[in-house]
């Protein structure tokens, strides 16, 4: 079992209406006294608020006659709070359109006691001796949702290997390829869906749809048959039982077969296999291979080790190299470019 965890924001938001009638009334008893007026305590996100108005009669400069100040007050202990705050002076006769005096679009964080206030006006919003104040809050919590999951194993594709078994047990098999005097048994369809040339010759337009033999014509029965291998499990088979350089042999024969089928990732699988294995010995005939068979990235890989320190006199003085210049001349003067190009010359 696994478990996950997500963290995401959440929003509480209330609002508070806060009344103060006999508003005169007030006045003549507070003068000179140091007392604000104050709210009930509300709650809003679980949190206990309270509102504090400092009228103006409290004030001792005499050109704050109509000014007072308005505080949000945390009542509850220990508690550090994220909040937006916004004050309002509302009509009651709603003559007026509400009056924003306060408001943080930024987070402010509360702890208890006083933490946000403002100056304001309240003559405008006087009405019938009573003055209406509005406070919305919105509290801000990160809460946390743990899940658990379960994770189930999921084995391996076997397909290559039903592939493999339909190959090996010839069942239901359309077509017979007979390469010198071996047949194989296959199904039209596979083969086709991995060549279009296979394609094109089993189901195109000039195509026997009825054929049921195809000879196969300079290859060799080893060589089809890897053939067929990397068709039906897209892998080359395995290659331990040949010894020597036959295992290196093999490789350029599937590569020929590769490209003679348009079969595009055998052929590079089989450029890749022979780039790791490049020599003195070797390198002009690989090289030779793939120019004839627009092997690009070989053909470079080649020029490459060819052109590489040390080891230009070493191809030169070998059979193949002379073999190569008798043959394929154009591929002898991109050895000496490249080599040029190696040196800075």
């Amino acid at each position: 079992m696994r478990t996950a965890s997500t963290c995401y924001p959440s929003a509480v938001r209330g609002t508070h209406t806060f009344k103060i009638t006999g508003y005169n009334l007030h006045r003549s008893l507070g003068a000179g006294k140091g007392k604000p007026l104050q709210s009930a305590t509300f709650d809003v996100g679980g949190y206990l608020w309270r509102i504090k108005y400092i009228p103006e009669w409290m004030f001792e400069e005499e050109d704050s006659t109509d000014l007072a100040f308005i505080l949000l007050h945390l009542v509850t202990d220990d508690a550090e709070v994220r909040a937006l705050v916004e004050f309002r002076l509302l009509d009651p006769a709603n003559k007026l359109p509400p009056s924003v005096v306060l408001s943080k679009k930024r987070l402010s964080v509360f702890k208890r006691g006083p933490a946000l206030g403002t100056l304001l006006q309240p003559s405008t919003y006087l009405r019938d001796d009573s003055l209406v104040i509005e406070c919305d809050i919105t509290v801000l919590k990160e809460s946390m949702v743990t899940a658990a999951t379960f994770d189930i194993s999921v084995p391996p594709s076997d397909l290559a290997e039903y592939f493999k078994e339909l190959l090996e047990k010839e069942e239901d098999a359309d077509v017979v390829f007979k390469v010198k005097d071996e047949v194989f048994p296959a199904h039209k369809i596979v083969i086709a869906a991995r060549s279009p040339v296979f394609k094109a010759e089993l189901f195109g337009p000039m195509s026997d749809m009825t054929r049921r033999n195809i000879t196969i014509e300079d290859m060799q029965p080893a060589v089809f048959k890897a053939l067929l291998y990397f068709i039906y499990t897209d892998s080359l088979p395995s290659m331990e039982n040949l010894e020597g350089d036959d295992g290196k042999e093999m490789v350029k024969h599937l590569l020929v077969a590769a490209d003679r089928y348009a079969m595009e990732r055998m052929k590079v699988m089989c450029e890749s296999n022979l780039c790791k294995s490049l020599d003195v010995e070797n390198v002009t005939g690989t090289l030779a291979l793939a120019d004839q068979h627009h092997c690009s990235e070989l053909k470079n890989a080649c020029l490459e080790f060819i052109a590489s320190p040390g080891r230009m006199d070493d191809v030169m003085a070998s059979q193949g190299y002379a073999h190569l210049k008798r043959s394929c001349p154009a591929v002898v003067i991109d050895v000496f470019e490249r080599a040029k190009k190696s040196r800075g010359i």
